[in-house]
């Protein structure tokens, strides 16, 4: 009876308290209406920063640069093999062709078909995956599974990289997928303003094409496959990576088996159109009929990845809008209410590549909305980063990178990076200290040069009729329909008079 009272008394001591909590009188603080920037990150950048393990190089008789990363944590191999030929080198006549080949190399090569394929990835556990991105002039390939397989998995790997079949029946299957796939695009928001931002900042260079054709994929033939494999897949033109349970020795070996027989030869070079000049700021309306939101993107070309103004660029996005606590998100959505998320990317490449903002938004705020996004983009351009914002920034960006390196397939692509764009091999170790010495004068400099006004590209993808008012204060509109077409319009005919 006593334990039962006792019990009750203290049920009703926690109420009493959790009523006083709640009181206005109360000592606990009430929380806050919104999202309050207090700049009290705990975490340095010194307690961040890390030493990565640097890889071995081994050039190979054929050609092939080769990058062993031991690591003995965890019993596992993951492979990654970067093609230094993607989208770029698509023929004019036959976009996504890159994107196909690579698809398609775990379809069957000539000696296992695409079930053959599935059942050995299932009994190794291991994994596939290749692709080559529109916009993008690399050919990404990666695989992954134990150690103890590891014999197994290259010759697997090898086979797929090596020998793909491109069997006719698994093209047919390919093409109606992949058909299927562009009418599903074109009901988008997301993709016809990535689609159509991409025209306006690159015109004829290749990277402004971000799908593939109907005509594409009836051309999508086993020759022509096979053709641009030939041609572009070659040893002296690949760089591969081995990261894991292995030692140099036995990952040298290893890729000696299996890639030895890879015969090297002159890879054709990637398309060599040059980039246009920037166009001037222009507004961009994709009519898309019904819509009750407008997805807006806006931005314009920047800098090459191994420029040096990189690491202040990241700095300056991450203010911007590179995650959930940046300025746009933190304005928009937080302050305004206007939107679930509004986010900025910096995107580049071995070309120039580009920094956009995003948002989606409801129809009745798309003025509101572009009114903010030019509001943040101005403010970075003319007022300095308050210094708590600044570290902010910093820890985030680091804190980010450490994590990352958990990931094994992380860790050797950010090596497979090094390579690629020729930056210093004590890039990431040098990385937490320059990410942590870009001031505020040096973000508000590249702001000034890359959050390019004069040359902005604005694109807003929602119901004309609903919208196009709101757009047009923030310029001349050019209107669009969802297959990508100039719609011009019409002008109204006065009634005739009897």
């Amino acid at each position: 009876m006593h334990k039962k009272l006792s019990i009750l008394i203290l049920v009703a001591v926690f109420l009493m308290a959790g009523v006083a909590a709640q009181t206005p009188g109360g000592d606990s603080k009430q929380l806050p209406a919104k999202v309050t920037r207090l700049n009290k990150a705990p975490i340095s950048i010194e307690t961040l920063r890390v030493k990565l393990p640097h890889p071995v190089e081994v050039r190979m008789p054929n050609g092939l640069t080769l990058l062993v990363l031991e690591q003995h944590r965890l019993p596992t191999l993951t492979c990654a093999l970067w093609v230094k030929a993607g989208a770029l080198s698509d023929p004019k006549e036959m976009p996504g062709l890159a994107s196909f080949t690579a698809d398609l190399l775990r379809e069957g090569t000539v000696k296992r078909n695409s079930t053959q394929i599935a059942a050995d990835l299932d009994e190794l556990g291991a994994t596939f995956a290749a692709n080559a991105p529109f916009g993008d002039d690399v050919t990404y390939i990666q695989s992954s599974g134990l150690s103890s397989t590891a014999d197994k998995l290259m010759d697997l790997m090898s086979d797929m990289v090596l020998n793909p079949g491109f069997p006719e029946e698994e093209i047919e299957k390919y093409r109606r997928r992949e058909a299927a796939g562009l009418t599903q695009q074109r009901s988008s928001p997301g993709f016809l303003a990535q689609e159509r931002f991409a025209r306006a900042v690159y015109g004829d260079f290749p990277a402004s094409i971000q799908t593939t054709t109907s005509d594409a994929l009836k051309k999508a033939s086993p020759a022509a496959l096979k053709e641009f494999h030939d041609r572009v897949y070659a040893p002296n033109n690949a760089i591969l990576a081995i990261g894991g349970d292995v030692t140099v020795a036995q990952a040298t070996e290893l890729v000696k088996k299996y890639f030895g027989q890879w015969k090297g030869h002159p890879a054709t070079a990637k398309v060599a159109t040059a980039l246009p000049a920037p166009a001037p700021a222009r507004i961009f309306l994709v009519d898309r009929p019904g819509s009750v939101q407008s997805n807006i993107l806006a931005g314009a070309l920047t800098l090459r990845r191994n420029d040096p103004d990189y690491i202040p660029l990241v700095v300056a996005n991450r203010i911007l809008g590179g995650g959930g606590a940046a300025r746009l998100f933190m304005n928009l959505r937080e302050e305004k209410g206007y939107t679930y998320g509004a986010y900025s990317r910096l995107n580049v490449h071995a070309f120039p590549g580009t920094l956009a903002a995003n948002t989606e938004v409801r129809n009745a705020v798309t003025d509101g909305s572009l009114h903010e996004l030019m509001y943040e983009l101005k403010r970075l351009r003319d007022e300095r980063v308050p210094q708590g914002e600044m570290e902010e920034a910093s820890r985030s960006i680091v804190s980010s990178f450490a994590l990352s390196l958990e990931s094994p397939a992380n860790l050797l692509n950010s090596w497979l990076t090094v390579k690629y764009y020729g930056l210093p091999n004590d890039y990431w170790d040098t990385y937490a200290d320059r990410i942590a010495a870009v001031n505020a004068e040096t973000v508000q400099r590249v702001a000034r040069k890359f959050v390019d006004l004069e040359h902005l590209q604005i694109v807003v993808v929602g119901d004309a009729k609903q919208v196009r008012e709101a757009v047009e204060k923030y310029g001349k509109v050019e209107l669009f329909d969802t297959d990508g077409k100039a719609v011009v319009s019409k002008p109204e005919t006065a009634p005739s008079g009897k």
